[in-house]
């Protein structure tokens, strides 16, 4: 299993939303400005998150995005698997397929360590992170980026 940019992004943009959980709105543009995230590339991202349920939007001044519902109720996985990121380590895409028509030597190996990982990630929610020291450091620093608006 291998995560993509498109997973780390969502999952880091989850993040930042998480960390300016009570703050009002916060805007793509101010995301995207902190994150070193292309602001097209979040537009996308933040569309499968909406449809998903895991962010509500906020038209009009002050708009902007804001976490569907608390941060400890939201787990890694749920973004993984909200922008359509597969947590599969096996090489068929669980198909059995991987060797002809057959699952391979390994299958079982491969789709044991897909649920192992899915098992993981879905025990972290983003209050888990928000919670670490480094995380804090981390959202501290790049604070100075651009100032939260106050709502």
């Amino acid at each position: 299993m291998k995560l993509t940019t498109k997973g780390r992004y969502a999952v880091t943009a989850m993040l930042d939303l998480a960390l300016h959980y009570d703050k009002g709105a916060i805007t793509l543009a101010d995301i995207a400005r902190r994150q070193g995230i292309s602001l097209s590339y979040l537009e996308q991202l933040f569309a499968k998150l909406r449809r998903s349920g895991l962010v509500d939007s906020v038209r009009g001044p002050g708009g902007g995005y804001n976490l569907a519902t608390e941060p400890a109720k939201i787990s890694v996985a749920e973004i993984i698997v909200a922008i359509n990121e597969n947590i599969d380590a096996t090489r068929c895409g669980g198909e059995k397929n991987c060797h002809g028509d057959e699952a391979c030597l390994t299958h079982q190996l491969w789709e044991d360590l897909s649920v192992r990982i899915y098992e993981f990630l879905s025990g972290i929610s983003l209050a888990d992170l928000v919670s670490k020291p480094h995380v804090q450091e981390v959202a501290s620093r790049l604070q100075g980026r651009i100032p939260v608006a106050a709502h």
